[in-house]
């Protein structure tokens, strides 16, 4: 037990240097994390080991990217590295079950190429990879604009926590709840749910140039729909990315100083905390 606490108040003290941050990887706006002041550990099974904190949390992130290998399916950093701080926030609220998956929509690519991601952090894998419809009135092959009002057949975008699902008139489907006040907390009244849809295939693309639309519904493929609403359902995180200045800088979910805050009085278990950085 001596032993034991004394390699923790060692651990301790060498964590609570300075660290200097990574560098962001794209232009654009991405919240930064600042010098260390505190580090937190989580203890488990009798053994030490470590839970998120100012000092590993931009290296974690990093390593999860490189490790996944997302560079090859097209998912940038930046989007990946916000999902992640979203997650983080989300976790931090008791919002999340342990499955560990995080799905991120990046609607800043067109609906002709694959934006849906689902990403298992403890496995270190895509599970799914997909196309995935936008509202009909969020745009043609480009989603541009996003609402939160009630009949608007907009996309919603921002944090969103997956609910239970349900057979309805667009079969199996997955129920949603907003996490982001005035972006999309209203998604579950507006019936904006996970549900497979037959315009959203190669076929339509090939014959309209683009996808085709819903009312504002993450529509998915059919070939794959139940599978992936099964993995993600109750209670997973989803974030439906687009680069708008105003929600990135003003949704409680993005605030990574206030996260790296709250790890002063609460320990979060840093997934994927075993993986390594590949060059």
């Amino acid at each position: 037990m001596r032993k034991s606490l004394l390699l923790l108040t060692f651990a301790f003290a060498f964590l609570s240097f300075s660290y200097k941050n990574l560098p962001a990887v794209n232009a654009g706006y991405v919240p930064e994390v600042k010098s260390v002041q505190r580090t937190v550990f989580l203890k488990t099974h009798g053994n030490v080991s470590m839970g998120l904190t100012r000092l590993n949390f931009e290296d974690s992130i990093r390593n999860l990217y490189n490790k996944i290998q997302l560079a090859s399916y097209g998912l940038d950093y930046t989007v990946f590295r916000l999902g992640m701080i979203g997650y983080y926030s989300l976790e931090n609220e008791g919002a999340l079950s342990d499955k560990n998956i995080i799905t991120i929509i990046d609607f800043s690519k067109p609906s002709t190429e694959k934006r849906f991601y689902t990403v298992d952090l403890e496995q270190f894998k895509v599970k799914y990879h997909a196309y995935v419809a936008h509202g009909i009135n969020t745009g043609d092959n480009m989603a541009t604009v996003f609402s939160n009002r009630p009949n608007s057949n907009q996309s919603s975008m921002g944090f969103y926590v997956t609910g239970e699902t349900y057979v309805g008139s667009k079969g199996y489907s997955l129920r949603l709840d907003g996490k982001d006040k005035a972006y999309n907390d209203k998604i579950r009244s507006r019936a904006v749910v996970i549900h497979e849809a037959d315009y959203v295939s190669e076929n339509w693309i090939q014959r309209y140039g683009r996808l085709g639309r819903s009312q504002g519904c993450p529509a998915l493929p059919k070939e794959i729909s139940r599978d992936v609403i099964d993995t993600i359902k109750d209670n997973t995180a989803i974030f439906a990315y687009y680069p708008d200045t105003n929600y990135l800088t003003s949704s409680q979910y993005l605030k990574v100083e206030n996260l790296m805050n709250s790890l002063e009085e609460k320990t979060l278990r840093l997934v994927g905390r075993n993986t390594k950085a590949q060059s």
